[in-house]
């Protein structure tokens, strides 16, 4: 369609996809009719930007479907009412497929809450004030939903998944790992630091600045209580609510004598980062060491000429880069100011043959950071679930 091929094939086959669950659901055909005219009027409304065009067409499917759920609510004896996210006041601003809510949404959205229907919102994207239809970036339908829940100040969100429960570890490498009732906002980001999410965990961030309680729950099974994330709670001293592992990590290890004596050191290795736009991920150091994780794909092609700019503007005795590496996340609020964790970590990396590369433990105490060969990963994660969940 974006080449300007003949639409009429594919425009059919999907308003034919529509019919047949109209036919389903049993309502009024008069539903396919709006889908097929809002369809060809966004064909007849394409201008000369390609990536709006393109946020007008994606969006299409999650504010067509809205249209079929809130007619099905009502033909089950639930009314409901479909609303467009522009005309509800869903603003974006104009970066298509990467669009950011815009503040004066929320003031708007608000109105929301005095609805007497079901109101059917379609998610992933609103409107520029130019009104053009725009996009959020991945997790977009998450993010709708946080921005609707602080908007109308929701007592919870629920957020609906594929599984009863957030797991404490990846069920793909541990079997049956435990379910985790509740964790806080804190722990739920630094679990996700590593891998570990439901849900893309940026894309709730209105909800959090709210401090709305959201629950992840089960599409298939909503009786299940879910897992419910929480800006604070009160947990078992010594507890660890879950372990998380990613792969695709590498580390540049610098070595310089005094180095600490070296006012600004730090900062220009990060400068020289942020001026080839790499993000870091940790940087653990020494008195005349330091070290800093990235993830692969970040430095990419970039990789020597960052060491050549490390090496003419910082002149370090020693400079690697070592790839393959693996992030480890414990993670509990009952970490807090007990002694010996840290200790129960690497004494089930001994026992398991893992050799640590590298060990960092986060400012607020609630998480325990290792690194590993990717080899080892499995491996040590499993030794961990033993040692904190046995």
């Amino acid at each position: 369609m974006l080449e300007g091929s003949d639409h009429e094939a594919a425009l059919n086959e999907v308003v034919g996809r529509y019919a047949e669950i109209q036919k389903d659901l049993d309502l009024s055909a008069d539903v396919v009719a709006v889908i097929e005219a809002d369809l060809r009027g966004r064909i007849e409304s394409r201008g000369a930007n390609d990536s709006q065009f393109m946020d007008t067409m994606k969006a299409s499917g999650e504010d067509n479907n809205a249209k079929v759920i809130a007619a099905a609510f009502t033909k089950k004896g639930h009314p409901a009412k479909y609303v467009n996210p522009g005309e509800a006041g869903m603003l974006l601003s104009d970066e298509f497929g990467n669009a950011e809510v815009l503040s004066e949404s929320f003031d708007q959205l608000a109105a929301l809450k005095n609805e007497t229907e079901i109101v059917v919102f379609p998610g992933f994207f609103g409107h520029t004030k130019a009104g053009e239809v725009a996009t959020f970036p991945r997790g977009g339908s998450d993010i709708t939903g946080a921005i609707l829940a602080a908007a109308v100040n929701a007592e919870e969100y629920e957020n609906f998944t594929d599984v009863d429960s957030v797991c404490a570890m990846d069920p793909r490498l541990i079997d049956n790992p435990p379910p985790i009732e509740c964790m806080t906002y804190r722990e739920m980001r630094e679990l996700a630091y590593a891998g570990f999410g439901v849900f893309h965990d940026e894309a709730i961030i209105p909800a959090v600045r709210a401090e709305i309680p959201i629950r992840v729950k089960n599409t298939n099974n909503p009786s299940a209580p879910g897992t419910i994330v929480v800006p604070r709670r009160d947990p078992e001293h010594g507890s660890v609510v879950g372990i998380s592992s990613a792969d695709g990590f590498c580390a540049i290890y610098i070595d310089k004598y005094m180095m600490n004596r070296e006012v600004g050191f730090g900062r220009r290795l990060l400068q020289i980062l942020e001026d080839e736009k790499i993000s870091f991920e940790h940087t653990p150091s020494g008195i005349d060491n330091m070290s800093v994780i990235l993830r692969s794909s970040e430095l990419g092609a970039k990789e020597r000429a960052v060491v050549d700019l490390i090496t003419r503007e910082l002149a370090p005795d020693n400079i690697t880069v070592e790839h393959g590496l693996s992030l480890l996340m414990v993670v509990g609020e009952g970490m807090h100011y007990t002694p010996g964790m840290a200790a129960k970590a690497t004494g089930a990396f001994r026992a398991a043959g893992v050799n640590l590369e590298m060990i960092n433990q986060g400012a607020s105490e609630i998480s325990m950071m290792f690194a590993v060969k990717d080899e080892d990963r499995v491996k040590a994660v499993r030794a961990l679930g033993a040692a904190f969940f046995s």
